[in-house]
């Protein structure tokens, strides 16, 4: 099957803005870290955005240029529009948020916790000639970025783009890593505040239920001494050591019991019905210990009462199965 090279060019483009955004960022010693972050990341957004939209409209130039009025004799402007060309010559293309427009208006609408974080980045980039303190916000910029590589990760394989992924090395450093030293209480100019808050309110209006996509993701680093192995951090593997976590841990990533799954279900799909497929799709939930946990009342006693909690991610499985309601997020 023939690829059509603009189209190819832009997810080349954007993979290598995006692959260079994070070089930068995990950087040794980077001292306009964040800000050149944010700029690369939302130009691979843009590109690739740009070539979905070009896929969507049969690849044709038209649908991603810019237009301007035409001017008549007198120099009045007319309702008949043309191209906007550059000073080179060349058609003008169209920004990040018109393509995020006409993409909607190809029924292509992006997920408003993607919406979110992609305009967390763009006030950061149009906001960094302002930052004069981003050592004391690097923790919630990295949370933005996590969920930014997250993100554009969820829509390649959403889209089926047809992008082999697995050969980069997605991933930002630790935050530890990235600077060790720890600050307390922190001096910020007014333009970081008003970015914070304006930050905390795109997280604080996510959608709790997406599992595909985050405006940010949270970042909690905790130092121990510990005399014994079990007591160092370790990162989940399929084939790793088995960890205990603590009864916090456990509620956080398994908040929901049956009753909240079934309540949320009847408003989240416009075709759900608690009878016997949905009792042998959540016997078989249950086998899977990523999406439910059980916990004993008697830990030493198998055979004590027990209680069955779900994993956020059983949105993600009950999706493939059901029909989403049209005022669901």
């Amino acid at each position: 099957m023939k690829i059509n090279k603009t189209y190819q060019s832009l997810l080349d483009k954007s993979i290598s803005s995006m692959l260079s955004a994070i070089e930068i960022y995990n950087k040794p010693d980077f001292k306009y870290r964040e800000e050149t972050f944010s700029i690369l990341s939302i130009n691979a957004w843009e590109l690739l955005l740009k070539a979905r939209l070009l896929q969507k409209n049969s690849y044709r130039m038209n649908s991603i240029y810019q237009y301007e009025p035409k001017l008549k004799k007198d120099g009045t402007k007319s309702k008949v529009l043309k191209v906007k060309l550059n000073r080179s010559g060349n058609p003008m293309t169209i920004g990040l948020p018109e393509t995020i427009l006409r993409l909607s208006r190809k029924k292509e609408p992006l997920n408003s916790n993607l919406l979110a974080s992609i305009r967390s980045l763009i006030e950061l980039r149009d906001n960094a000639i302002h930052f004069h303190n981003t050592d004391d916000i690097s923790k919630e910029i990295q949370e933005l970025g996590f969920a930014c590589i997250k993100n554009y990760m969820s829509i390649v394989k959403q889209w089926d783009l047809r992008i082999d992924l697995s050969q980069y090395n997605f991933y930002l450093m630790p935050l530890a890593y990235v600077d060790s030293k720890i600050k307390s209480d922190a001096i910020l100019t007014d333009e970081v505040k008003n970015y914070l808050n304006f930050l905390k309110g795109k997280v604080k209006q996510a959608d709790e239920d997406e599992t595909d996509f985050d405006v940010a993701i949270g970042i909690d680093i905790n130092f121990k001494k510990a005399s014994a192995i079990e007591s160092i951090g370790m990162r989940f593997d399929e084939k790793g050591v088995a960890v205990n976590l603590s009864e916090e841990d456990v509620r956080k990533t398994f908040p929901y019991v049956y009753k909240d799954i079934t309540t949320k279900a009847r408003t989240r799909y416009s075709n759900f019905k608690q009878g016997t497929s949905f009792n042998l799709l959540m016997k078989n939930i249950k086998k899977d210990k990523k999406l439910c946990y059980v916990r004993l009342l008697d830990t030493k006693n198998p055979k004590s009462f027990k209680r069955d909690f779900y994993s956020t991610n059983v949105w993600k499985e009950l999706d493939k199965h059901y029909k989403k309601s049209s005022n669901s997020k």
